[in-house]
């Protein structure tokens, strides 16, 4: 049974930084497409970051040079490095496995004054 649990998210000023974890059990992280996706009130879910198998990773064009995805192969988890947060950087944020086949239950992220 694949399990993906997310954390670190929570309130944080404009300009600042947040790192999210996504611990994943049933399923190797290393050996599978990782992604984070957020979702803001009223909008679609998009996809934010993607690292694969191969340690390709892509961004999307919003958060390019200030979010940065890593994984810890040691610890089976992956990681959202989130710097220079903005307030349209305010959603939930999912983690994602396998190419969007496993997805975690969400984690807060409100960037604000």
């Amino acid at each position: 049974q694949v399990q993906l649990v997310e954390s670190g998210g929570g309130l944080v000023q404009p300009g600042g930084s947040l790192r999210l974890s996504c611990a994943a059990s049933g399923i190797i992280t290393s050996a599978n497409a990782m992604a984070w996706y957020r979702q803001a009130p009223g909008k679609e879910r998009e996809l934010v970051a993607r690292i694969t198998s191969g340690a390709n990773t892509w961004y999307a064009d919003s958060v390019k040079g200030r979010f940065t995805i890593s994984r810890d192969n040691s610890v089976n988890t992956v990681y959202l490095q989130m710097n220079s947060l903005k307030p349209e950087d305010t959603a939930v944020y999912y983690c994602s496995a396998r190419w969007s086949a496993y997805w975690g239950q969400g984690t807060q992220v409100t960037v604000s004054s």
